[in-house]
């Protein structure tokens, strides 16, 4: 009973967190989905230099630590009056780009060579049928891994309390440590990250069926 009255009684404090939560990961995600495809064709280019740079992004990116990257993307930023909303989001959406880009190769590559021939047999440019017809399919295959990585975004936002954000583990953090009982805190901070990942594994499962064709 003590412990549904605590969360009662902090809901609209956990609220404001999760708002802020809510917020990083959409925009880190949106931006974070457009970095991907971008390098995901560098690393599919016939384009030497361009592989290796987009080689050369994914190494680091896996190779480092994402507080690490956070904490660059923060004191470089604010240098620049940028707040540290951005600064995260931005931090977020480098680190998750890198996995998002090897999502979108794979699904991509997954797709028959015979289809990019056929769209050039039409009289379509390599842009036009990359577009029309292998994107559309690629991103069909890549919806369910692409599911994961949004749920480890999400989760991986957490990371900007160590910042000072007032996102949903910094809400519980300094509840728990004004009140001495962390647990209880952090327990109630568990069960809203649940609830977040379940709504988004549900709208992940609805595009899933949505966009579902027989192969």
């Amino acid at each position: 009973m003590e412990f549904i009255q605590t969360f009662i009684e902090t809901s609209d404090t956990f609220l404001i967190g999760l708002k802020w939560t809510f917020l990083l990961t959409v925009v880190a995600i949106f931006i974070a989905l457009f970095i991907g495809l971008f390098f995901a064709l560098l690393r599919i280019s016939k384009i030497k230099p361009l592989v290796w740079i987009a080689d050369l992004y994914i190494f680091v990116v896996r190779g480092t630590p994402l507080i690490v990257q956070i904490f660059i993307f923060y004191f470089g930023l604010t240098t620049f009056n940028i707040s540290d909303f951005w600064a995260v989001v931005l931090g977020l959406a480098f680190h998750n780009g890198a996995y998002i880009a090897e999502i979108f190769r794979g699904a991509i590559q997954s797709i028959d060579r015979g289809q990019m021939e056929a769209g050039r047999s039409l009289g379509m440019s390599i842009s036009l049928t990359m577009r029309r017809i292998i994107l559309p399919q690629a991103f069909r295959r890549a919806l369910p891994p692409l599911g994961n990585q949004f749920i480890i975004a999400l989760k991986d936002s957490s990371l900007a309390s160590f910042i000072g954000m007032f996102e949903l583990f910094s809400v519980a953090t300094t509840l728990g440590s004004s009140s001495f009982d962390s647990m209880t805190y952090l327990l109630i901070v568990s069960i809203y990250y649940l609830v977040l990942v379940f709504i988004l594994s549900t709208v992940v499962r609805v595009l899933e069926n949505k966009l579902a064709v027989s192969d």
